[in-house]
């Protein structure tokens, strides 16, 4: 990768992995653009702004910007999908067929994330498998599934070098999530913990759901698009995995550090529904076999980092 367009930059997992980029590859090689401004990206280095359902607009970017691989990271998430699920159908695979059509076109690499919910109820709970059945009952689900699909398409009838990680639900010390995912939970506790809150938990006691720190996301995302293709036997997508918990035992380890800390439940019927169609745990061997994939933080290194970094911040 030299130079590298980032679609959506302004989500959670965009705006670090921008700054990210920034730091490996040079501040002006790695171009953020977003639907809407995003000043704290336009203060270190390229930003445009960029609606990622006009293709021709995309197609100009990555010519005039000379752009060898992008990041598609536009999503509409799990509940907010569940709520607009033809917006998000029209957004997720709206920004995807525009942006493997522009990788064809101009023969660049394209990165587009997967995620736990391409899986359903049907799948394996426990050590979900590299490949197995996929019958998601969510819209985001279903997208995710048509992606890793288009992706492994494009890539066999066109070549164009298409590669993916299912992400688990991803905890972030920097970003708030407010997307409307079902694992934005696990980022609201640590919140709550440092301001002295109780935490109303909107997922059941007992729901068990693979998470990943975000340095680790971050990391595996980069890791993938620099790997030796020739020893890429999937691409479209590979399970990464890296801690499974449920809410009680996210909200122990916090309380071992934080003893007066409490939480208690107040259970959203659709998040609900939509954890308990995903797996437990996924296998992630294929990933750790074909391109050196290894996570560095588990749940208690995460907590400590979490509570530092929080109480730094001027909470109101």
């Amino acid at each position: 990768m030299k130079r590298i367009l980032i679609v959506g930059a302004g989500g959670q997992i965009g705006s670090e992995l921008t700054t990210y980029l920034r730091k490996i590859y040079g501040n002006d090689n790695v171009v953020a653009t977003d639907v809407r401004e995003c000043k704290q990206l336009a203060e270190s280095g390229p930003f445009e702004v960029m609606n990622a359902l006009d293709a021709n607009a995309m197609a100009e970017m990555v010519s005039r910007q000379k752009i060898d691989s992008i990041f598609n990271l536009v999503a509409l998430l799990s509940a907010v999908g569940e709520a607009k699920p033809q917006t998000a159908w029209q957004v997720n695979i709206g920004a995807l067929m525009n942006s493997l059509e522009v990788a064809r076109q101009y023969n660049c690499a394209l990165f587009t994330p997967s995620s736990i919910g391409a899986f359903g109820p049907s799948s394996p709970k426990d050590k979900t498998p590299q490949d197995t059945v996929m019958r998601p009952t969510t819209m985001y689900g279903v997208c995710k599934v048509t992606g890793e699909m288009l992706g492994d398409y494009y890539h066999s009838r066109f070549g164009v070098d298409t590669r993916s990680v299912r992400f688990p639900g991803l905890i972030s010390n920097v970003t708030l999530p407010g997307g409307g995912g079902t694992t934005d939970y696990a980022v609201d506790i640590y919140y709550s913990a440092v301001k002295g809150e109780k935490f109303i938990c909107p997922i059941p006691e007992g729901t068990l759901m693979d998470m990943m720190y975000m340095p680790d996301a971050l990391n595996a995302a980069i890791s993938l698009m620099e790997a030796d293709p020739t020893k890429l036997v999937h691409r479209n997508s590979f399970n990464i995995a890296s801690m499974s918990f449920t809410p009680e035992i996210i909200y122990a380890e916090i309380k071992k550090r934080l003893p007066d800390f409490t939480m208690d439940y107040d259970v959203d019927p659709v998040k609900k529904a939509i954890a308990e169609s995903w797996p437990n745990s996924l296998d992630d061997t294929c990933a750790r076999e074909e391109w050196g994939w290894k996570p560095e933080w588990d749940l208690s290194s995460m907590t400590d980092d979490m509570l530092e970094v929080i109480r730094k911040k001027n909470l109101k």
